[in-house]
């Protein structure tokens, strides 16, 4: 079986966190990062967080808190020390480097240089040694301490989808022993009721007059929850995965158009781009609906029933754009006999694939690109309706799996999954 069959891609959800996988000893190091000796991470540290000034809660572009954040090596050895800080539990929308305001000033330690990193599409906030590459620690002495003063606020840009937040300390190298981490709760100015954006398949089933499993036809539907709206366009990839393998699949996909099926062109035969959904989606837009459906083309390797597994990822369109919801279904897809007709294929007037570009402005009075279906609003006939109109990191984490225990009180930790996209093959 290829990387391309296996590999599946999995999502950040609510219930995942920037913690990976979490076990005593383990590290998640940036890219640019030295091997630390083994004498020097034997969980050393314990770490403290003051409690922030002014107190009261943070608005969008308003005034910053401080905070001391203290390191103590426990032990009779040196210990190096790389801080890492998690800002999570923040709401639907991803946060972009310019959302959050962080620096990190040396007290009792040295100049500090601070940044922001987005591994996994979270916010982390990272320090060093003033001068020192991404990778170096500082190096804290026996029975000694050092102390930093962190500044934390929201930028202009904080979405309106987030509230209150947990910002939690710790290591990627492995150098706090368990139960001491340390972490404070912000709370953000207007209260938000937080939820997700809700992604999934629904009423997978064979399409209408064709043969069974030669056609197979589904709703995706997008649906937000909680308070506020997504401040860009949201993207969302299709990945497409087989049972088994061929070199040319020839998977055809298509979706409805004002009561027409068009096909959704692509150059990879094992991923599609849907039409952005424009920014300004909100639970207000109710649910979103595109209808698709996919059948092998004529030309198939495909000589009988095979397993399909469609994968789809929802990404900000710009900012931060690591995946952070999707949804999976999986059914069997069987070519049509050569000795008849084909089943539904692309028209040849629709071969182009839908871009950002294209799709309708909140304003716009143009074609939508895909059929959607509003809770709030009165179904359509069969002539359809119109759309709704409405990882980078400077850091250089290394995107490997690796694990960091963050103990919060005792021996609790997380559990938080690595991402990985699909290797075509």
């Amino acid at each position: 079986m290829s990387a391309r069959t296996a590999a599946l891609r999995p999502f950040r959800t609510a219930a995942a966190t920037a913690v990976v996988a979490a076990v005593a000893g383990t590290a998640l190091m940036p890219l640019s990062a030295y091997a630390a000796p083994a004498e020097d991470n034997h969980h050393a540290l314990k770490l403290t967080m003051s409690t922030p000034a002014p107190s009261g809660p943070l608005t969008r572009g308003g005034a910053t808190e401080t905070f001391e954040l203290t390191a103590t090596n426990t032990t009779d050895k040196p210990s190096s020390f790389h801080p890492w800080l998690l800002l999570q539990d923040a709401g639907a929308s991803p946060l972009t480097q310019s959302d959050v305001i962080f620096k990190v000033e040396g007290v009792t330690a040295p100049a500090t240089e601070s940044s922001i990193g987005q591994q996994d599409g979270e916010w982390q906030g990272l320090f060093r040694p003033a001068g020192k590459t991404g990778g170096e620690g500082f190096e804290i002495p026996a029975g000694a301490k050092m102390t930093w003063k962190v500044t934390i606020g929201l930028g202009k840009s904080y979405p309106t989808t987030n509230g209150d937040f947990k910002l939690t300390a710790t290591s990627y190298s492995g150098e706090v022993a368990q139960g001491n981490t340390a972490s404070l709760t912000f709370k953000t100015d207007p209260t938000v009721k937080t939820g997700k954006l809700e992604t999934s398949f629904k009423n997978v089933g064979d399409c209408k007059g064709v043969p069974a499993l030669q056609c197979r036809e589904m709703d995706l539907t997008y649906r937000l929850t909680g308070d506020g709206e997504f401040k860009t366009a949201l993207h969302t990839s299709l990945g497409v995965y087989f049972g088994t393998d061929a070199k040319v699949p020839n998977l055809q996909l298509e979706m409805l158009v004002n009561g027409k099926w068009q096909g959704v062109s692509t150059a990879d035969p094992y991923n599609f781009m849907l039409p952005t959904i424009p920014a300004g989606f909100s639970a207000a837009s109710g649910e979103r609906v595109v209808h698709l459906r996919t059948s092998f083309g004529p030309n198939t390797d495909f000589k009988k029933a095979t397993d399909v597994t469609l994968n789809a990822g929802v990404a900000l369109s710009e900012g931060n754009t690591t995946e952070f919801s999707g949804a999976e279904t999986k059914f069997q897809l069987a070519p049509a006999p050569a000795t008849t007709s084909p089943s539904p294929t692309p028209s040849k007037s629709a071969t182009t694939q839908p871009s950002a570009s294209a799709s309708p402005s909140p304003s716009s009075s143009t074609t939508a690109a895909v059929v959607v279906a509003n809770t709030n609003t009165k179904a359509t006939g069969s002539t359809g309706s119109l759309a709704h109109t409405g990882a980078d990191s400077n850091t250089g984490l290394y995107s490997g799996l690796a694990a960091v225990l963050v103990a919060l009180g005792g021996a609790a930790a997380w559990l938080g999954a690595r991402r990985r996209r699909a290797t075509r093959a």
